[in-house]
């Protein structure tokens, strides 16, 4: 699923993978493992951020997160919490609920979410959709037909083509060097 990243570092773009699982020597999330793991895994997100806005060649004010699956439950958390982040790429997630009560902001998000997910379900989309209509935030989504959990070669090209149309526009227009 490396796909969105090489498309991005391909245009300029600094991409960085945080590996947050080996905070907590974790090998598979299931529920259990993710409720109790996941404040440490959003450290580990908060922690790379903060390493890459210390980077020379990022602009820390051009900062966006791309979350697969759990992955983009972790981004949009974070970026629910966190100012430096100013995009989230949500990539068949969603925004936990438990998070409402600590939300303190949020940033335009691109959600990207199978139709037939059956791991995280398409209502999680809609779900997310509610909440930024309802915060003001801008958005887009794209629900495609008849995907699943993970996406084709045609669908990810898509996705990976939506993904750095809508960074570029909410990064400021071109990838940063």
């Amino acid at each position: 699923m490396a796909v969105p990243g090489r498309v991005l570092a391909a245009q300029g773009f600094a991409v960085y993978v945080p590996h947050y699982f080996e905070r907590t020597d974790t090998t598979v999330a299931d529920f259990a493992a993710a409720k109790r793991h996941f404040p440490a895994w959003m450290k580990t997100i908060w922690d790379a951020v903060s390493f890459v806005v210390r980077q020379p060649h990022v602009d820390p004010e051009r900062v966006a997160l791309l979350g697969i699956s759990l992955g983009a439950y972790l981004s949009l958390s974070s970026a629910a919490i966190d100012d430096r982040i100013k995009a989230v790429v949500d990539f068949f997630g969603g925004f936990p609920k438990e998070m409402k009560l600590f939300t303190r902001r949020f940033c335009p998000v691109l959600i990207l979410h199978g139709e037939e997910d059956d791991t995280v379900p398409v209502t999680e989309a809609h779900h997310l959709q509610r909440i930024l209509e309802k915060k003001n935030i801008p958005y887009e989504m794209k629900i495609y037909p008849g995907a699943g959990h993970g996406f084709n070669q045609e669908t990810m090209h898509d996705a990976g083509q939506r993904s750095l149309n809508f960074l570029k526009k909410h990064l400021g227009g071109t990838a940063p060097r």
